[in-house]
């Protein structure tokens, strides 16, 4: 007789058990918006900006898939992936409590470190929850959930400082090392959602217990590191035929991002201002509207992902994955010609679309390809897919920056925005079934 798979899951409980991702892309948020000015503001230059952002590809490369691996083979009170959730978690609330009073660049480096490394430590035993909990026609609602959620989470972390100065905040406030009050507070509120989100979660939606097959097959290969390892090493050898492809759209898509996120304000603050030192008051106009049009963007995403759970399931995640990562592709290169802040907001509406599909139908198109059992081996090594492009950006963008890119900012956006197109074009060659049909 055939294993039952996972209840299908109310509305209500797939917002809860998705309420976790809030804090931790809150977090992500407070990163992408805040860790490049938090940098130039301790001194840092643009040209050697990437190397400072190694922390994210590097914890993501080794943290994620042994993680993901060890979930799988985890048997507790707690659950298999809840153990890691708590653990990550904690460690992130600290982090991004301590962040905006680095003394000196050193330690807002390190303090990036681990932060990213307890996110990680998060992550991938998260989406493994997701789909071990989601019956396999709800997964596309599941993880276009979690879409919804990045996009609410970092619409409120891009928006909070100005949010701050609206309600009466100095925006010219500063710490005694140079970084604005308004961005300790905003790191301050991060730190309580990253703990308390994930609680709620765990607590409303828990794991589903083990089964006695499910037991029994744990027994026969308990945790262990030598298990992890040989695990990690057939997941890859076995690695689904659409995985496989998947790394091609994902590259290009997560290399423009990383791109966008790193000189974004510095190529705003260049367009409207000028060439601008870090500590003017110009740059720190400029970080703020960076946060409004990243606040904007990501509210589109969270609208976005729920508008594309029909399209998904009626046409398929590769083509509405295609269409919006093209979309945002196409409004990088418009923002760099931009001098109208009310057109840049126009502008953030495409990227809005694509980062959207980014946090959702990548994951849709992967569910229905591994196997439960090792779904959390799969999401991180997924994560690589991710990671790598990164990597790859934080490595080469220094060489070709002054040579090919002209030092200018504007111009890394116009290559982002370049490789998301190529991203576009890479995710229709990628051959996957027809979606899941709702039950």
């Amino acid at each position: 007789m055939a294993q039952m798979g996972p209840p299908r899951l109310s509305a209500l409980r797939i917002l809860q058990m998705n309420l976790g991702f809030l804090g931790l892309q809150f977090s992500f948020g407070l990163q992408q918006s805040n860790m490049g000015p938090i940098y130039g503001f301790l001194g840092a230059d643009k040209e050697t900006m990437p190397l400072l952002w190694l922390a994210g590809p590097i914890t993501g490369l080794i943290v994620q898939p042994i993680v993901g691996a060890m979930s799988d083979r985890t048997s507790s009170r707690l659950g298999r992936r809840t153990p890691y959730f708590l653990v990550g978690a904690v460690l992130c609330s600290v982090s991004l409590f301590l962040m905006p009073l680095s003394a000196a660049l050193w330690m807002a480096v390190s303090l990036l470190w681990i932060l990213d490394a307890a996110n990680n430590i998060t992550m991938e035993p998260y989406r493994a929850y997701v789909a071990d909990r989601m019956a396999p026609a709800q997964r596309p609602l599941g993880f276009l959930t979690q879409a919804s959620f990045t996009g609410l989470a970092q619409t409120l972390s891009y928006l909070t400082p100005s949010l701050l100065v609206w309600w009466g905040f100095n925006r010219d406030a500063l710490g005694e090392n140079g970084i604005p009050e308004t961005t300790r507070i905003a790191f301050l509120i991060g730190s309580v959602l990253s703990i308390t989100t994930i609680l709620y979660s765990i607590w409303r939606v828990p794991e589903l217990p083990l089964t006695d097959a499910e037991r029994a097959a744990l027994a026969e290969r308990p945790l262990s590191a030598k298990g992890t390892f040989v695990e990690l090493k057939d997941a890859f050898v076995t690695m689904p035929k659409v995985m496989r492809q998947l790394a091609w759209p994902m590259l290009f898509q997560w290399y423009a991002m990383f791109c966008y996120w790193q000189y974004i304000v510095f190529a705003l603050a260049e367009r409207l201002y000028g060439d601008v030192e870090a500590d003017s008051a110009a740059f720190r106009e400029t970080v703020l509207l960076n946060g409004q049009l990243g606040g904007f963007y990501n509210f589109i995403a969270f609208v976005a992902a729920f508008a594309m759970v029909p399209f998904t399931r009626r046409i398929g995640a590769r083509p509405v994955h295609a269409f919006a990562v093209a979309c945002s592709g196409l409004s990088m290169i418009a923002l760099t010609q931009m001098q109208s802040v009310p057109l840049m907001f126009l502008a953030m509406i495409g990227i809005g679309l694509g980062w959207a599909s980014l946090m959702g139908n990548p994951y849709v198109m992967l569910a229905g390809a591994i196997p439960p059992e090792r779904n959390g081996v799969y999401m991180g090594i997924f994560n690589m897919f991710i990671v790598i492009p990164m990597l790859i950006q934080t490595l080469t963008l220094p060489l070709i920056y002054e040579p090919l890119l002209g030092g200018k900012p504007a111009n890394v956006l116009v290559l982002a925005g370049c490789m998301m197109v190529l991203a576009a074009v890479a995710t229709m060659a990628v051959k996957v079934g027809r979606p899941d049909q709702p039950a």
